[in-house]
């Protein structure tokens, strides 16, 4: 018996001349037309290197990290060392600023620069989001581009009040005030409280001074003048606001003060120390500062004739 060639001999393309693999669609047969060479070396050459990879960097993952390659390299590594190398350059500019008072700062412009620029980048992380990116506050959040300031606006009563806080839990040095819920606790009666609302408005001059406010003057002399001052002139001993000026933490319109007058406010703000390192806050407080509401430091006294020294 003779075996036929022609059966195990792949059949021929006629117009291309191709061997055929055999398989058919509807007419259609598919030819065996052989990759480029180029594109093969190309595919065994990208093999090659993934098998090189592999080996020398991480590449596989695992429960909790990646195979870490025999060159021990890894982005993670690369990151940090990237950041020491960083810290270690800032360093001497950060030495530098620890070494000078606060107040010391401005006569060394280079410094002062650093300091504010510091601080602006630690204002952006950890202030912007209750007093915004501009710094602009809210309704309760203050405004910490204008002159208007609860406790002080130098450099020392910044730093005190970011490395304290106001009302924070556990620290003795903490900003504190405390102003009475007038309506809420039965102090004044509703009538009297619309009474003091319509004072403290005519001396912000947001409205003329009526029969209301001549009343609420009385009212506002008996129990609220010791913090706030006769003529509204606020006291930052205590923490009590100007009410004869235009600028409100909580709104100035009669429903916002009606609220205020009747249930207070005690607004938080976590004490920054143990935080944020003491330098950090220090710039945080030169760039406070240089907003545009920033204090000169307050004037020494000087020593009575015979004082001794």
């Amino acid at each position: 018996m003779t075996h036929d060639k022609s059966h195990a001999a792949k059949a021929i393309d006629d117009a291309t001349g191709t061997a055929k693999v055999g398989h058919e669609w509807d007419g259609i047969e598919e030819l065996d037309t052989p990759l480029p060479r180029w594109w093969l070396w190309t595919f065994y050459a990208s093999i090659a290197f993934s098998l090189g990879y592999v080996v020398l960097y991480p590449a596989i993952p695992m429960l909790h990290s990646a195979s870490a390659g025999t060159l021990g390299w890894s982005s993670r590594g690369l990151l940090a060392d990237d950041l020491a190398r960083e810290k270690a350059e800032r360093q001497g500019v950060r030495d530098a600023i620890a070494a000078t008072p606060i107040n010391a700062l401005a006569a060394n412009p280079a410094l002062q620069r650093a300091a504010i620029d510091g601080g602006r980048a630690a204002f952006k992380v950890n202030c912007v989001q209750c007093h915004g990116s501009g710094a602009a506050g809210g309704k309760g959040y203050p405004n910490l581009n204008d002159d208007d300031w609860l406790w002080g606006g130098d450099l020392e009563a910044i730093q005190q009040t970011l490395v304290h806080g106001i009302r924070q839990p556990g620290n003795d040095a903490t900003r504190a005030s405390l102003m009475p819920a007038f309506g809420r606790n039965g102090i004044l009666k509703a009538a009297e409280v619309q009474d003091v609302v319509s004072h403290v408005r005519a001396l912000s001059k947001q409205e003329p001074a009526g029969a209301a406010a001549g009343r609420g003057a009385l009212m506002y002399a008996n129990n609220c003048a010791v913090c706030h001052g006769a003529a509204g002139e606020g006291n930052r001993g205590v923490g009590a606001p100007r009410l004869n000026d235009k600028i409100w933490l909580y709104g100035g319109d009669r429903a916002s003060l009606t609220e205020t007058v009747t249930n207070a406010h005690a607004g938080v703000m976590p004490a920054w120390a143990g935080r944020l390192d003491p330098v950090t806050i220090k710039m945080l407080s030169v760039y406070v500062h240089s907003l545009g509401g920033g204090e000169a430091a307050p004037a020494v006294p000087a020593p009575a004739a015979g004082a001794v020294q």
